[in-house]
């Protein structure tokens, strides 16, 4: 495979230093030169200032050499700050094409490093070691540059100054140079261990939450704790040693620096008092020796940072220094059109380890045929689909897909020409419809994507979506959704003039399976505080299971006299519960029937027992407050142990009026309170049309109650919006919010929108029910036979029938290939496998 640049882990770390803007380094570079001098010039006003102003009292001459340090300190300050600037702008640069190209070479590795390599010790390399790198990388001109011209400067400075000093002050470094390396070998060596094991804890935490099911399931919390703990403390120690030697340099650093002016202080004392140096210079020479300390601090720090750098780089393209075993681009063409017919020709793959997965296949297939493979688990039939699919290279023989070589053939020549569905298919973040085009997109350029009238219509994303069988659940999602106040005003008044009709049309027939929201009727499987607020709250303060501590509902309750009946409903219901429930395990099953949940009945037990040796209304506000928590969870037609009285129904029907009064008067914004004509935005576009709420969990009746509201969305021409509007559901990480029929179902439908010549399912309907699997089934055979040619890992053999071949495998070999009769008619190993089954 030819590549125009190196392989991004063949390339140095220097090469992004000297791939870095060119013309910005020179600016740097003329940046650091000024800096140098306007941080050099101070130390000559010091001298300047002692020896000239202020000994020879010259007031002129201290204002302008004072300017002059001045001047110089706020141009250093700010090139300093520009040239930070700069580094910060060179480095993140150098760090995001870093990630971008290790990220996409990682893409294309094969299949068989992601199989040993944990996704953590991937986000690792890319996230957290790379930072430094590229860190480095934005100081790697400027840092040196500064402290060696820096330095440079200084020591001139104070040969000029005094040669005999300046020899006693920079004779200390070179011992430092000697000492330093020895210790940074060692901080080297402790860090090479120290991203190696964080790389394992990497490795390790991406395991447990990728497998957090098996963990949960099995309740190996402490083996994973343990797991987890050996290799922290593993880390714990590493790290303490490598920072042992980084600040055993940075201690050994300071030391030499802090005795050269023990030295200064002597020697340039004698000299002062013999009248051999002036007062000025040696201030001038302890400033500039100290400010000596600065650069040779900086280039420390620098040398850390490289060997830093220069281990975590290194590492991380070492691991992932392998060659892509495919070509991801066509060179100097376009991708073929390739003819949908399929060769093999004794094909055969072998592990690393030696063993055959695949010995000898070989068969054919014309365009438009479909076959089924089939045998015993482990014979096979996927490591077959995976080197047709170009997924896995093959050891030896041929596949040919259009006479053309699978394995000399870019990525993008399969990607055109090739449709892939996986048996545990993945679902990426982000919505359906996003998902659904994933490799539409693929396939078609950025063009193709701009313009719209190449993108597939409505009408065909809907299309596909009823032929895989997933229409029903986008449409679910669709009426599931929240719509926003932002939403245009013709949709709104369209499911206004639905939930109109919905009633009209159905409200007798489904008199028995929903209650209807009416203003002055009370609710019977709504709750007590639903009743009372007859609307859903847009305050968190005033939802259903806090409206017992809200100070403004208690305050409504004692003005609309409920509070006391409310109170007494709630004693009345703990004591039923109680009685009834008290010697019973805490089962849901057995309190369905009462708004106390199990956890909750020691509690009230407690509160009766006091209530019974005191009034209602002298026990504590607290007790009270649970009281009434209870009494406005209460739903007659759920709670059925209490019978709610005709009198107090009538009071909360007075009390729901008197609530939205106060409330509008009061906190206008509280509440969307229902209301035949108006839309309620905080509910689901379905709850917006039922208006109301089901009588019963009864699936058929819940079924009958969603085909009558889809039969007025077909006759309101709304079902296409709603499906639009299903499209944009997110599916949450790996499409967890999805089930598992819904996410193969949404992978085979993503496959089948890019219309490939040839269709390769590895078990893709495993997941789905019989008559989700029939469904594909039928598509297969009704619209992409004769189209598309496929090959189909298959698991149940009752689907076989009408595939044109069937191929039998056995332990890497094809043992029998035909159609269903005559494989029948042999009576060889597939008739066995039916037989078994």
């Amino acid at each position: 495979m030819d590549n125009v640049e190196p392989r991004v882990t063949k390339r140095t770390l220097l090469s992004w230093v000297l791939s870095s803007n060119i013309k910005l380094q020179l600016f740097l570079l003329m940046l650091i030169v000024i800096t140098v001098f306007a941080r050099v010039l101070p130390l000559e006003m010091q001298k300047r200032i002692v020896n000239e102003a202020i000994n020879l009292r010259k007031i002129d001459l201290l204002f302008l050499y004072c300017g002059m340090y001045l001047a110089a300190v706020l141009v250093a300050s700010g090139l300093k700050f520009v040239i930070n600037y700069l580094q910060t702008a060179i480095g993140q640069k150098a760090l995001a094409d870093m990630r971008k190209a290790l990220y996409h070479h990682i893409l294309v590795l094969p299949l068989s490093f992601f199989r040993k390599t944990q996704p953590g010790m991937v986000i690792s390399s890319l996230v957290t070691e790379l930072a430094s790198v590229g860190d480095f990388v934005g100081i790697a001109v400027a840092v040196p540059v500064t402290s060696v011209l820096t330095l440079l400067a200084f020591a001139g400075y104070l040969i000029w100054l005094n040669p005999l000093l300046a020899f006693i002050s920079l004779s200390i470094y070179p011992v430092a140079f000697i000492l330093l390396p020895l210790l940074q070998k060692r901080a080297n060596q402790a860090n090479k261990q120290r991203v190696d094991m964080t790389r394992e804890l990497s490795n390790l935490i991406g395991e447990s939450i990728t497998g957090i099911h098996e963990v949960q399931a099995n309740g190996a919390y402490r083996m994973e704790d343990r797991r987890f703990a050996g290799v922290v403390d593993r880390l714990l120690k590493i790290r303490i040693v490598w920072n042992l030697y980084r600040y055993g340099i940075n201690v050994i650093n300071n030391l030499f620096n802090n005795l050269s002016p023990f030295l200064i202080f002597i020697v340039g004392g004698v000299l002062a008092m013999k009248g051999q140096l002036g007062l000025g210079s040696l201030v001038a020479f302890l400033s500039a020796q100290e400010k000596l300390y600065d650069p040779w601090r900086e280039l420390i720090d620098f040398y850390q940072a490289y060997q830093d750098a220069s281990v975590r780089y290194k590492r991380t393209m070492e691991y992932f220094d392998q060659e892509p075993e495919h070509a991801i681009e066509p060179t100097g063409r376009p991708p073929y059109a390739l003819e949908a017919t399929l060769e093999v020709k004794d094909l055969s793959y072998v592990t690393q380890s030696g063993v055959f997965l695949l010995d000898g296949v070989t068969f054919s297939l014309k365009s438009g045929e479909h076959l089924a493979l089939v045998g015993f688990s482990g014979s096979g039939k996927s490591t077959l689909a995976q080197c047709i699919g170009q997924l896995i290279k093959y050891s030896s023989g041929h596949v040919l897909l259009g006479n053309m070589e699978v394995s000399e053939l870019s990525k993008k020549d399969m990607v055109d020409n090739v449709g892939y569905v996986s048996q545990n298919p993945f679902i990426f973040s982000g919505t359906i419809e996003e998902n659904l085009f994933y490799a539409w997109n693929a396939k078609h350029d950025e063009e193709d994507m701009v313009r719209r009238d190449r993108m597939p219509s409505l009408d065909e994303i809907i299309a596909i979506l009823q032929q895989t069988g997933i229409f029903v659940d986008v449409l679910r999602l669709g009426l599931n959704a929240v719509i926003d106040q932002n939403t245009e005003n013709d949709l709104i008044l369209t499911l206004v003039r639905v939930r109109e009709n919905f009633q009209l049309d159905f409200g007798e027939k489904l008199a028995d399976s929903v209650e209807f929201f009416i203003e002055d009727r009370y609710l019977y499987h709504s709750s007590v505080a639903e009743n009372l607020t007859f609307g859903t709250t847009n305050r968190t303060s005033f939802e259903n299971m806090r409206l017992s501590e809200n100070e403004y509902f208690i305050d409504f309750l004692k003005k609309s006299d409920l509070m006391r009946p409310l109170l007494g409903v709630g004693f009345e219901l703990c004591l039923r519960t109680i009685d009834i429930l008290g010697n019973l395990p805490p089962d849901e099953l057995f309190f369905e029937q009462s708004p106390v949940a199990p956890e909750e009945l020691d509690g009230y037990k407690r509160i009766v027992f006091q209530v019974e040796k005191k009034k209602l209304h002298h026990i504590d506000v607290r007790h009270q407050r649970d009281l009434l928590a209870v009494a406005l969870r209460f739903t007659p037609g759920r709670h059925k142990m209490l019978a709610l009285d005709r009198t107090l129904e009538n009071l909360i029907l007075e009390g729901r009026s008197l609530f939205k009064d106060m409330i509008s008067r009061d906190d206008p914004g509280a509440f969307s309170f229902y209301s035949p004509t108006a839309y309620i935005y905080s509910q689901s576009i379905l709850n917006n049309i039922l208006f109301g709420k089901p009588k019963t969990n009864n699936p058929t009746a819940q079924d009958r109650i969603n085909q009558n509201i889809i039969q007025l969305l077909i006759q309101e021409d709304l079902l296409e919006k709603i499906a639009q509007i299903g499209l944009h559901f997110h599916v949450g990480s790996k499409g967890d919010r999805l089930s598992g029929g819904q996410r193969q179902k949404l992978a085979i439908a993503r496959v089948l929108m890019k219309s490939p010549r040839v269709l390769i399912m590895d078990e893709a309907t495993s997941a789905l029910d019989n008559r989700s699997q029939s469904r594909i089934q039928s598509l297969l055979e009704t619209k992409w036979k004769g189209k598309s040619t496929l090959v189909a890992v298959v698991h149940r053999l009752d689907i076989i029938r009408t595939f044109d071949r069937i191929a039998v495998m056995k332990s890497g070999k094809l043992c029998e290939i035909g159609t269903y009769q005559e494989l029948m008619e042999k009576k060889g190993i597939l008739y066995e496998l039916v037989g078994n089954k």
